[in-house]
């Protein structure tokens, strides 16, 4: 794996305080990956950069040593994790993003992120239910890697939890109920809706409205009972 890897240090990350638990995939957001790269090694970024970098040609790139915190989560949560950045391992995805011109990521840049993914999972342990996108862990501020990018695929592979489809039987919980079970699951609900959407960008991408139907209470259910299962030990399920 390391001799697909090239490293491009970037000097903006600092010591970790949590032991590596979580996988956080992003999209660069930028017109170019060239930009992306020059912003995430640049000294006088605004405290932004990642551990890898994956282009859109598949070439991966080594920004920050996996020992050492990466500033790529910003203010975040994920199951009562607040500090995320320290947590985690964050993977930039180049893709120019909603802003401008958002594309589906290309096979040769998926069929790289793959074995990466897997690789640091298989060594620190790290379960699906954990590996999460920016929109994830940030809902009100993010939106990425976005309804476009592959987590079906991902989920084949055992490197996300994939989206339930079969058997699914509507709770009938009122909105504040669901809001509690989003929580459980690994949600900031301070802000709703912005939840509710980051759960539907991830779980059911081709309708993100914010809005508490049977489908996503469904969804939500099955997760919570039959996904993760590292995950359920550890939400008490």
């Amino acid at each position: 794996m390391d001799g697909a890897i090239t490293d491009i240090p970037s000097p903006n990350f600092d010591e970790r305080k949590l032991p590596i638990s979580m996988l956080v995939l992003h999209y660069t957001g930028m017109p170019t990956g060239d930009l992306a790269l020059a912003r995430l090694t640049s000294p006088d970024a605004p405290r932004v950069s990642c551990h890898y970098l994956v282009e859109e040609d598949g070439r991966i790139m080594r920004l920050v040593a996996e020992d050492k915190r990466a500033w790529h989560a910003g203010k975040s949560h994920w199951r009562s994790i607040d500090d995320v950045n320290s947590a985690s391992i964050g993977i930039e995805i180049v893709n120019p993003g909603h802003e401008f011109g958002y594309r589906p990521f290309p096979e040769a840049q998926m069929s790289a992120l793959i074995p990466l993914m897997s690789d640091i999972c298989e060594r620190y342990g790290i379960t699906r239910g954990n590996i999460v996108g920016h929109s994830d862990i940030a809902p009100v501020r993010k939106v990425d890697p976005g309804e476009l990018f592959d987590w079906e695929r991902l989920a084949k592979v055992r490197l996300a939890l994939p989206r339930p489809r079969k058997h699914l039987a509507d709770p009938h919980w009122t909105d504040g109920g669901f809001l509690l079970a989003l929580e459980r699951f690994g949600y900031d609900v301070l802000d709703g809706p912005a939840a509710v959407r980051a759960f539907q960008r991830r779980y059911r991408p081709e309708t993100i409205d914010g809005v508490v139907d049977g489908e996503t209470r469904a969804i939500l259910l099955s997760l919570l009972t039959g996904g993760d299962k590292g995950a359920e030990k550890r939400l008490g399920s």
